[in-house]
């Protein structure tokens, strides 16, 4: 694909993207689409800090710039250029351009496992150290296998009909790209990242009880110190630790879009004291609970 129709087929994503999110999304924030782990993100203006640990996916910025830190470093992208994310790691990030004329506009992509175990094999070896999270130039098959998507996202029985198939491009296109060395790693057959993801699973989906290190290591299929020593590598974190945060960003999301009081939010999420809930937000978020409440209603 030439370099003047890579350049229509991003116009025409964004224009797609937009449109979608206008006739179905809120004010801001990610916006679900019928796609499985397809969401467009929105935003008028440039935000505070947000702490997150995303599921690896790609996000493909459309419109604004974007900033984001990690324990290697930070960087700011823009329109035009993926960043691919390819372990479960924290990351902060900070929305840089937006504005009620030119809105913020990302598109985002969480990989399918099934897909990329499919086509992994059909993707060219890598050698050499792999990046956690790296950003590159989207690439014209997957701007054009993206908007052929995104087309279908208001016709149920098309997308019905061919969606999968599209999705399974879109990921084959990326794996055969330049962020495809870090997204052909993800969840390769009994390889450690795979391994880890096992119970990356287990404390995303069950955070709020107490998971003890031995169940973790043998969902892992690992020694308990083997499993430490990897999933630190992965995620940067330790399992508590890993735990934790998915907590205190649920508890955030709770209090901020849903409203929920403090007390509330802290047992909902699994903390049986108040106090120290309050101690391990404001550690993480730099922010008080009810801090954060009250400056997010001044900018609401």
């Amino acid at each position: 694909m030439d370099h003047a129709q890579n350049h229509r087929s991003f116009a025409a994503l964004l224009d797609h993207c937009r449109r979608w999110a206008e006739r179905h999304g809120g004010a801001e924030g990610p916006i679900p689409t019928p796609v499985p782990g397809l969401s467009i993100v929105r935003a008028f203006t440039p935000g505070g800090l947000q702490v997150a640990i995303h599921r690896p996916l790609i996000a493909m910025l459309l419109q604004g710039r974007k900033r984001v830190a990690t324990h290697d470093g930070s960087f700011e992208y823009c329109a035009g250029e993926a960043m691919v994310v390819s372990a479960d790691i924290p990351t902060v990030s900070q929305i840089t351009r937006a504005s009620l004329a030119a809105p913020y506009y990302s598109l985002v992509l969480e990989f399918d496992p099934a897909i990329l175990r499919e086509l992994s094999d059909l993707a060219p070896q890598h050698q050499g150290a792999l990046r956690t999270v790296r950003v590159e130039p989207v690439g014209g098959d997957v701007a054009d296998a993206a908007l052929r998507l995104v087309r279908l996202l208001d016709q149920p029985l098309a997308l019905k009909a061919v969606g999968d198939g599209l999705l399974r491009e879109l990921h084959y296109w990326l794996l055969m790209g330049v962020h495809g060395p870090e997204i052909r790693s993800l969840r390769a057959p009994d390889s450690h990242s795979e391994r880890i993801g096992r119970a990356v699973d287990i404390l995303r989906r069950e955070y709020t009880r107490t998971i003890r290190v031995d169940e973790l290591a043998d969902r892992a299929g690992m020694s308990e110190a083997a499993f430490h020593r990897h999933f630190r590598t992965i995620t940067t974190l330790s399992p508590l630790q890993f735990q934790k945060q998915l907590r205190l960003i649920e508890a955030r999301r709770m209090m901020l879009a849903e409203g929920a009081g403090i007390a509330k939010a802290a047992y909902a999420v699994g903390y049986a004291s108040v106090s120290q809930f309050t101690r391990e937000y404001s550690r993480l978020f730099d922010e008080s609970p009810g801090r954060d409440m009250r400056v997010a209603r001044i900018g609401a």
